[in-house]
């Protein structure tokens, strides 16, 4: 077993912690990050603006999916997509995935 294997197992059952918390109390932690933000931009007059929200919705995005919130409900995918879907890089897919859809005129 490599270090990195070692390293993995050993860490496991804290991912999962933080899963079942992060589900738990994902209410709790998007009210906080909501506040977080709209405090740095008071802070900051608003000069930051799209850069605090583009971060705030990549905070919740990423909360989401450690708390397993996308449970094949059939949910909404946000404006990225469903992460692993084939959407183009820079878009929320798996980078390189997202290819022509029609084949080359011969």
């Amino acid at each position: 077993m490599g270090l990195l294997d070692s390293l993995k197992a050993k860490l496991a059952p804290a991912k999962d912690k933080v899963a079942d918390l992060a589900h738990q109390h994902g209410d709790k932690i998007d009210h906080g990050i909501d506040k977080a933000a709209r405090m740095v931009d008071e802070k900051t007059k608003g000069k930051y603006s799209d850069k605090i929200q583009s971060g705030t919705g990549k905070a919740k995005d990423a909360l989401d999916r450690i708390g397993h919130k996308d449970d094949g409900t059939g949910g909404t995918p946000g404006p990225g997509g469903t992460p692993g879907t084939g959407g183009t890089p820079g878009t929320g897919g798996t980078p390189g995935s997202g290819g022509p859809t029609t084949p080359p005129a011969a």
